[in-house]
């Protein structure tokens, strides 16, 4: 996805915190975050559409149900 350069970066999502594993962990994603999951005495965690998944099953003080916002 092409975004406009026209556009303020306040008006952007940010970008996806999901963690990597495996032979990929400590790489970060450059993908722009489309979902926030909720979490405990925490910050709501943004990720990218690949990272959903895993940061429910993995990312620390995630809401039970789990609680996820459409950001982008």
């Amino acid at each position: 996805m092409h975004e406009s350069s026209d556009t303020p970066l306040s008006a952007q999502p940010p970008l996806c915190k999901g963690q990597f594993v495996g032979s990929d962990e400590g790489r970060t994603c450059t993908e722009r975050a489309r979902f926030e999951i909720g979490r405990y005495v925490d910050f709501p965690l943004p990720v990218c559409p690949e990272h959903l998944g895993p940061s429910l099953l993995r990312a620390r003080n995630v809401l039970w149900p789990p609680v996820i916002r459409l950001i982008g």
